[in-house]
């Protein structure tokens, strides 16, 4: 990986760092780039040269502050498969795919990349993430929020016993940009708004969802995915209908005529065609464990759900 190549590939690398809230900064070789964020210190190598990469992996590197010295994480991004290594972490075209698209959608929602690094030096995938958690991988990959609760803290939190399944949620993911106007009697009425979030396709509840958590993980084995009852078409007809009612304005005009002053009030909406709404289906994961109460855990926040999912729903 030489010239235009490593350029773009570091520049790339970058993108994704600094919308996780790195500061980066060019070093001297055999290092590409570094990264700062609150006292975690990262550098980055970007080459497809087996021999470079050993020579970078058996380096150690450490940055000394206020006469602490702290040792640096090295990470490297490579074309090349056949890439091992036990000191560094390594990103190559699948961690690469998935981490550019998450920090695209985190820039087109104006919010920071949700990307850590564990204490240990080889950062798990998310099929081993879900195994640690869970159980044993399924080989089916969707697209979820990450699981950050285990069965046995599930549990704990319900308060119940009983049989406890990790079912996957079906929601619709949703982004709009509202723009146009429109004038009455010399007022003139601004629709501009943008805002995201998700409905439930089970039972259509409203929810403000983190979509740059979202990513393609494997799920467990042991897991269910429920379909969604709510389609992509409805979900959409009903979000428009609440947008609309959202945006609509209600202005008071002011007349004269004569000695008399006169006020009217008009509810203006906007049309449809000036909202541009985009779905997309994510996942929930949610832990529900069945006892002599049903209760249901959300596995990325822990917190239990007000509304557990109904009876009716069907398993793919």
């Amino acid at each position: 990986m030489e010239g235009k190549l490593r350029e773009n590939a570091g520049n790339a690398v970058k993108a994704i760092l600094e919308t996780a809230g790195f500061e980066t900064q060019e070093v001297e070789a055999p290092v590409d780039f570094s990264a700062m964020r609150e006292g975690e210190v990262l550098l980055v190598l970007c080459s497809n040269d087996i021999s470079e990469i050993e020579e970078f992996d058996r380096t150690r590197f450490s940055l000394k502050v206020d006469d602490k010295e702290q040792e640096c994480r090295k990470l490297v991004f490579s074309l090349e498969e056949k890439v091992m290594t036990e000191n560094c972490i390594v990103w190559g075209v699948k961690e690469f795919v998935r981490y550019a698209g998450e920090a695209a959608l985190a820039r087109v929602l104006s919010r920071t990349l949700s990307l850590s690094f564990a204490s240990a030096l080889k950062e798990a995938s998310p099929a081993q993430e879900s195994q640690q958690q869970t159980g044993v991988p399924s080989g089916i990959t969707i697209p979820h929020l990450p699981i950050k609760v285990g069965r046995q803290a599930a549990e704990k939190i319900a308060g119940v016993s009983g049989n406890t399944t990790l079912r996957f949620m079906p929601h619709w993911f949703f982004h709009y940009i509202s723009s146009g106007e429109q004038v009455y009697k010399d007022h003139r009425v601004l629709f501009d708004g943008d805002g995201s979030g998700a409905i439930n396709a089970i039972n259509g509840i409203r929810l403000e969802l983190d979509g740059s958590a979202v990513a393609e993980r494997e799920i467990p084995a042991d897991s269910e995915v429920v379909k969604p009852k709510i389609s992509k078409e409805d979900a959409a007809e009903q979000l428009y209908k609440d947008l609309i009612d959202q945006l609509t304005k209600q202005v008071r005009i002011k007349q004269v005529k004569g000695d008399a002053i006169f006020y009217e009030e008009k509810v203006i909406r906007p049309d449809k065609k000036d909202i541009q709404l985009d779905l997309a289906q994510v996942f929930v994961p949610v832990w529900q464990v069945r006892g002599k109460k049903i209760v249901e855990v959300n596995a990325t926040t822990g917190d239990i759900l007000a509304v557990p999912m109904d009876e009716g729903v069907e398993i793919l």
